[in-house]
């Protein structure tokens, strides 16, 4: 290959070129970019199922499969308590023009809690296979407070109904002790081979009526069973 001598002259010029491209960011700053950009590739990676998104795959089965194999519920301090079903940041990926949470991305977090809390009723990617799994049927979302790049978030899940094959869950969006957003789901549990609703396995039924029976002395949270444009 034609290599260029490195010169005090080519040192410079990648230094200046260096810093009119990156010139406007602190090093915090750019270290911020650096890490979501590749938590981004190690999101498509792990949709394709390819190198180290394959890896991480195989450990996420890994822990679910140990965690059912330990406990019921190994990972939830009190059942009777709303359950956490997302704990992390918000990537700088996920800001609009408005500088703050694109609104498609705060359904992609209720669908990941939502996802989570299937897992946790045994819906999980081993029962999928045997060929049964819930439907979104029903989504409302009230965005009530801005999240911006970078804080932290964690969602707070209320099972209301999990009786026969519907699954009612109310998701609470939180930043520190900010509201920020919930989101109100029905599920209703399907059959992966006919395409229409079905009576979940007995485990299923048995574990998300143990949530819902232990949610049902919580407090009902403001804003289920809302409508678009209804007052408060």
């Amino acid at each position: 290959m034609d290599v260029p001598d490195l010169t005090d002259d080519l040192v410079d010029r990648i230094a200046r070129q260096s810093d009119a491209q990156s010139g406007a960011y602190s090093i915090r700053e750019l270290e911020r970019i650096r890490d979501n950009n590749l938590v981004a590739m190690m999101r498509a990676l792990k949709a394709r199922n390819w190198g180290a998104g394959a890896l991480l795959n195989r450990a996420d089965t890994g822990l679910q499969a140990a965690n059912d194999a330990v406990l019921d519920y190994p990972d939830i301090a009190d059942i009777g308590q709303p359950i956490e079903t997302v704990a992390r940041a918000v990537p700088l990926d996920w800001t609009d023009y408005n500088g703050h949470m694109n609104e498609a991305k705060y359904l992609q977090v209720f669908g990941d809690a939502t996802d989570r809390f299937m897992i946790i009723v045994g819906c999980d990617a081993g029962y999928i296979a045997t060929g049964g799994s819930y439907f979104t049927a029903e989504t409302h979302i009230r965005h009530l407070d801005e999240i911006h790049a970078g804080q932290r978030i964690r969602v707070a899940t209320i099972c209301l109904n999990g009786q026969g094959k519907k699954m009612h869950v109310f998701h609470e969006l939180w930043q520190d002790d900010r509201l920020c957003a919930t989101g109100e789901h029905i599920l209703i549990h399907v059959s992966l081979t006919t395409r229409r609703p079905s009576e979940p396995s007995a485990r299923i039924a048995r574990r998300i009526g143990t949530i819902e029976a232990a949610h049902a002395a919580l407090p009902r949270p403001d804003g289920v069973g809302r409508c678009v444009g209804a007052p408060r």
